[in-house]
């Protein structure tokens, strides 16, 4: 029984690593998959191994991919002109969700944060820009989260592009759908106000 307790221990600990899960989640997850679901334990286990060893950035957008060069760098319906500069592959997956973006994307993989050691060379701006000038890029669209570091990340890279060549644009913030007004937090409706468009 000695040896099982500290891996029981180090399993809880183990589950401890991914975001928002604290003591009690660990430990329900873990007394879950050993007392409800082995199997899917086992599963879990061995997607986890794989997706470790094999999925990488993609050479082009460093977005995460199984391949070389991800789907969407390579499909050739994708408009090239459009380039959209997001922190994260999570942030992909949420545009293409909402089907209204038809071009390709750049992940940084973060952004400015140089009391963390993160600078441009880390987020691949130099690539960035290299590949805004290989593709001819009509268009960068820059979706940063509405954070000081984020719109600082967005101006930095605004000041790295020939704004002569490109229109660089960054996506609005404002009031969320079926969103009540006296509930929305002042920062977002100062957005919303600063932001706003003429009704066509």
């Amino acid at each position: 029984m000695k040896n099982e307790e500290p891996l029981l221990e180090t399993l809880i600990n183990s589950l401890k690593i991914l975001p928002g899960v604290g003591d009690k989640t660990a430990q329900r997850m873990a007394f879950h998959l050993l007392e409800k679901n082995r199997e899917g334990a086992k599963k879990l286990s061995l997607i986890i191994d794989r997706a470790v060893n094999e999925i990488r950035n993609c050479q082009v957008c460093r977005d995460l991919t199984e391949s070389t060069i991800c789907k969407i760098c390579s499909d050739d319906r994708r408009d090239s002109s459009l380039l959209c500069v997001v922190e994260n592959p999570s942030d992909i997956i949420a545009i293409e969700k909402s089907g209204s973006f038809k071009g390709k994307y750049f992940v940084l993989m973060g952004r400015l944060s140089p009391i963390d050691g993160i600078g441009p060379n880390e987020l691949g701006i130099p690539k960035l820009v290299e590949l805004i000038e290989s593709n001819k890029t009509k268009e960068l669209i820059i979706a940063t989260s509405p954070t000081i570091e984020g719109d600082a990340t967005s101006y930095y890279i605004k000041d790295q592009i020939s704004t002569d060549i490109v229109l660089v644009t960054r996506i609005a913030y404002g009031v969320p759908m079926g969103g009540e007004l006296e509930y929305v937090d002042n920062t977002t409706l100062g957005r919303a106000i600063s932001g706003r468009r003429k009704i066509d």
